[in-house]
């Protein structure tokens, strides 16, 4: 009895647990190059956007007359008409697969997950961690994307004018969606775990929304497609407000425990080595 209540009382909470491997994941994080390279990208990707549609006199110019536009659509549309709808603050969930892809294929080629599993038999803590720590990589991505993109537009001379309340409400919206979008990468670099390459490319499918915008061709702008992290993503625009946040919110925790769920599953019921 007293044997039983000793291994009980040294059984670590769920909440230290998850503690004790957040703290592990974010030491491996900011001690990655990685997670700075990628940084680095989302900062340079509206410039290089801005810089190519809104200067005065390019060939493109016509696309961007806004500097938001660089952060999204004006309204949500999921069949895109030309490049500059596309072209915003959802192309760094497409760079932010890439990045979760090369952090967590890291795990299986150094031997990392093989000795975490030897010593923390809890799968799900895995996928939770993994989950978070790189929505918070990929959040800091949207803030690096955000500089980018005023940066550029001033640099240009781009407007500024905007309603104020839905550009936060639309950023509110995106930053909000890295959480659904790292489940969603986490559980595919788990199933693709041996194929390192086929993992990137997943994501990188995944992450441009090709499915979503094949569905949109033949439903058009309808607003089922906002039950989806790529139609939510496109959900959160230029003329977003409180109700496009919490779908936001809503469709990224939801997707979550989805893909934490499946992901969890996958790693009990296979060799994750």
């Amino acid at each position: 009895m007293e044997q039983n209540k000793q291994l009980k009382f040294e059984s670590p909470s769920f909440i230290t647990r998850i503690k004790s491997m957040l703290s592990v994941d974010f030491y491996r994080l900011f001690h990655t190059p990685l997670f700075y390279i990628f940084i680095a990208i989302a900062a340079i990707i509206p410039a290089m956007i801005i810089g190519t549609t809104g200067m005065e006199g390019s060939q493109t110019g016509a696309i961007f007359t806004n500097t938001w536009q660089a952060i999204a659509v004006e309204k949500p549309l999921y069949v895109i008409e030309n490049i500059g709808q596309y072209a915003n603050m959802n192309m760094v969930f497409i760079f932010g697969g890439i990045m979760v892809s090369i952090f967590i294929g890291h795990d299986y080629k150094s031997g990392y997950v093989k000795q975490l599993f030897t010593t923390h038999a809890k799968k799900q803590d895995y996928m939770i961690s993994k989950s978070l720590t790189c929505a918070f990589a990929m959040v800091c991505m949207c803030g690096t994307y955000l500089v980018g993109t005023v940066l550029a537009g001033a640099l240009v001379g781009l407007s500024f004018k905007v309603n104020f309340g839905s550009l936060v409400c639309a950023l509110l919206g995106k930053v909000i969606m890295s959480l659904g979008w790292a489940s969603l990468y986490t559980f595919l670099n788990v199933i693709f775990r041996k194929y390192f390459a086929v993992s990137i490319l997943s994501s990188f499918f995944f992450g441009t929304g090709i499915l979503i915008i094949g569905a949109a061709a033949i439903l058009g702008n309808s607003a089922v497609l906002n039950i989806f992290l790529y139609g939510s993503s496109v959900y959160a625009c230029l003329s977003s407000n409180f109700v496009s946040v919490l779908v936001c919110l809503l469709c990224s925790v939801v997707w979550s425990v989805i893909y934490n769920v499946l992901g969890t599953y996958i790693l009990n019921k296979s060799d994750v080595y």
